[in-house]
């Protein structure tokens, strides 16, 4: 029963990610020439030490919207979720999983 309580978060559900981790964030936005650099820039308020080489890159078929795979090195849910509530909250971002 120990062990279980002990691999229970605050909300007594079991943890979904061990931390620390490499997780690849989603972030999908128009394209435009300021995407991947404003999210490098607000991945780096958070991580200072993300390298944007950590990015892969893909346009949508008609070339509207760029989507963005950003693999990120996080230690706790908390880091991440800040991460996301940074990025979902920007104008140029469409959604972000």
């Amino acid at each position: 029963m120990a062990k279980i309580e002990s691999s229970l978060n605050s909300s007594n559900t079991p943890a979904l990610i061990d931390f620390p981790c490499d997780f690849p964030l989603k972030v999908m936005g128009e394209s435009q020439s300021l995407f991947t650099k404003t999210i490098v820039a607000l991945i780096q308020t958070i991580l200072p030490e993300f390298d944007e080489t950590k990015i892969e890159s893909k346009l949508s078929s008609t070339g509207k919207y760029t989507s963005l795979t950003c693999m990120v090195h996080v230690v706790s849910q908390q880091q991440l979720d800040e991460i996301y509530r940074l990025i979902s909250g920007h104008p140029l971002v469409k959604f972000s999983l």
